[in-house]
Order: structure tokens, then C-alpha cells, then sequence
């Protein structure tokens, strides 16, 4: 499998540089980090939220969680919850469960990023299933998701 079309096509029109990586078969983006050798931090996750005005995506380092009343605040939307896997599988036909790019423009979905994959100098992403990561450099992530508000609504989960 390569990655998913939309997300190629995407990556081509805006002339986007990137690397594909192959990695052990994994369960979760840390898990990903952990078999890819990569710092989690650098890993940007997907997470897909739905209200009854549809969904958004939130994107997110591997190693954080979206706090949602932040992120509600953030976009105006207060009834944001996790989308449900149906949806998830319908809106991203062509990727695997669990393993959603964190280009959720490349399928028309409103994309958040989150402030802190700001700090990173390669950035990492699920390449749509669980044995590719796409590698970008922090200017190619940051001209790819120039367009899309950015803000601080991530938190490391407490132990």
C-alpha cells in the first residue's frame, strides 16, 4: 500500500518535499514513535472531533492529548466531542483505522494545529497506515499547514 492518493495529490500541488519511512506494524502514534525510532514529540497525531456542524481535525504531537474545552474555545465550536470510528472510516476511505495523516485539509476537513510541533526540526506523520511515516522538515510542515489557524490546546497526559 502506498499512501493514500488524496494525500499525495494534496502534497504534490503545493510542491511539498518529504520522505517516506517504512516501520514495524504499530497500534497508536506511540507506539509509531517507539518502532519508527522517532521522539514522539516530533510525531504529529491526528484527532478527529464532530459536532452536529461536522468535523475538524486537531493536530497534535504524539506525546499530547487535545485538551477539548481549549480547543472548543479555539474554534468556536462547543459541543466538540471524539469522533466515532464509523465516521472516521468514512471520511478517510483510502487510510487504515488509527493511522489518519495530520493533513486533514488534502480530504476538505478543517485542520488545527497545535503550537507545539513549532519547536520541531524534522516533523513525522502517519503516511494512512501503520508501516510508513512521512519526514518533513520544520519549513515544509510550516508552508504546508501556513493556512490553517494554529494555537496552543495540547497538554502531556498525567501518569
Amino acid at each position: 500500500m502506498s499512501i493514500p492518493s488524496h494525500l499525495s495529490s494534496y502534497l504534490d500541488q503545493r510542491g511539498a518535499r518529504y520522505e517516506v519511512s517504512m516501520h514495524g506494524h504499530s497500534h497508536s502514534s506511540l507506539e509509531t514513535a517507539h518502532c519508527a525510532n522517532v521522539s514522539p514529540c516530533q510525531l504529529a497525531k491526528s484527532v478527529i472531533l464532530e459536532d452536529e456542524d461536522g468535523c475538524v481535525m486537531a493536530v497534535v504531537p504524539a506525546d499530547r492529548m487535545v485538551m477539548l474545552g481549549e480547543f472548543s474555545r479555539f474554534v468556536g465550536r462547543h459541543r466538540l466531542k471524539l469522533a466515532g470510528e464509523a465516521r472516521i472510516a468514512a471520511l478517510f476511505d483510502d487510510c487504515a483505522p488509527g493511522a489518519i495523516p495530520p493533513v486533514g485539509m488534502a480530504w476538505g476537513l478543517p485542520t488545527i494545529v497545535d503550537d507545539e510541533l513549532e519547536s520541531n526540526d524534522v516533523v513525522y506523520m502517519e503516511g494512512g497506515d501503520h508501516e510508513r511515516l512521512l519526514r518533513m522538515s520544520h519549513d515544509q510542515f510550516r508552508a504546508l499547514m501556513r493556512g490553517q489557524p494554529h494555537g496552543s490546546f495540547s497538554k502531556t497526559p498525567e501518569l
